[in-house]
């Protein structure tokens, strides 16, 4: 495990970005409904703090993740400026089934791109939802850029991927506004921002999205941890070295998170508003499933991961100092995935 990052200045910076509409989009989608936030007491005392509650999106719209809610945005903002098109992305599994279900939805076709490593189940529930998969010789960061390649080389298609870099910032940001609705939903549900936030990250597309929300002025003093695989840590690398830095990848079985480059658009945000960042191995995940099943919540190991990073983060001397978390905090972890059937 790499020495966590701490950023003591974090809650000083305000993202002033301005918040997009998208819950009343959501709103209009079929099977909308906010996600249980469900509380984990025994876990809670465990841990030391005043209230433990998980996000639940092991059933998001009809999906076991929350990757929709990006996706879904992005996938109609595409379609409605270019009907017909054909929708292209990369994916490790969740993503790259959310724009496949809005392409049908929406009646276009998707072509999904994915790493050689992919397990044929994961593949399979993509085809199920009617696109052309096409399986690559290398890690997720390879499918993106042979998805990029394959969207440019015909007007008919359209990339709609959940990583930016130069020149492919616009749909990016809408995956991106896309999420907000997660925490916008976490705090109706509490009636008030919680002090402490536990994000998964891969790009840091969502981190990004929940950084923004937390950092607008007058949201209060929430403080936010990301977690990553220890065999994909490319945004703790990043902190530490204060520009954003690549990492080769290998097999985890947190797939959601197995991508060694951080999103451009991802990058600002979190370098100025994160809180601080953890890496955790496969067995620490292993048992953050088992440890939520306990107490009857479905998640898979990319949403396990946050609880995870929570136990390795406040099992460190002086963590709790260094992001100011008082004792009786109310800590949400951002479960994003359940359990794959």
């Amino acid at each position: 495990m790499r020495e966590p990052f701490v950023n003591r200045r974090a809650r000083d910076w305000t993202s002033g970005a301005p918040k997009a509409a998208v819950r009343d989009f959501h709103r209009t989608l079929p099977g909308y409904a906010p996600t249980p936030l469900r509380e984990v007491p025994v876990l809670a005392h465990e841990l030391g703090v005043g209230r433990l509650l998980v996000k639940d999106e092991s059933a998001r719209l009809g999906l076991p993740a929350f990757k929709i809610l990006g996706a879904s945005w992005a996938c109609h903002q595409v379609v409605q400026r270019r009907p017909g098109v054909e929708l292209v992305t990369a994916t490790d599994g969740n993503h790259g089934r959310a724009v496949a279900r809005m392409a049908r939805r929406l009646g276009s076709t998707a072509t999904v791109f994915v790493p050689g490593v992919m397990l044929d189940r994961t593949s399979e529930l993509i085809e199920s939802e009617g696109a052309h998969v096409r399986r690559v010789a290398g890690d997720y960061d390879v499918a993106v850029a042979a998805a990029a390649k394959y969207a440019d080389a015909d007007t008919g298609r359209a990339l709609v991927q959940d990583t930016a870099w130069p020149g492919y910032e616009e749909v990016p940001q809408w995956i991106v506004d896309g999420y907000e609705t997660l925490p916008d939903e976490v705090d109706e549900s509490l009636g008030a921002a919680p002090d402490l936030v536990v994000v998964p990250v891969g790009v840091g597309s969502l981190a990004q999205a929940v950084v923004t929300h937390y950092r607008r002025p007058g949201t209060g003093g929430c403080r936010i941890l990301s977690v990553e695989p220890d065999t994909a840590a490319g945004i703790l690398a990043s902190l530490q070295a204060g520009e954003p830095t690549s990492v080769p990848t290998a097999d985890t079985i947190m797939a959601g998170l197995n991508c060694g480059t951080v999103s451009a658009a991802a990058w600002p945000v979190l370098r100025r508003g994160l809180d601080a960042a953890i890496s955790v191995h496969d067995d620490e995940a292993r048992t953050a499933v088992t440890d939520l099943a306990t107490e009857g919540v479905s998640a898979g190991p990319c949403g396990a991961a946050t609880l995870a990073g929570l136990t390795a983060y406040l099992g460190r001397s002086g963590a709790r100092d260094a992001i100011d978390l008082p004792d009786d905090a109310i800590v949400v972890l951002l479960s994003t995935e359940g359990i794959l059937r």
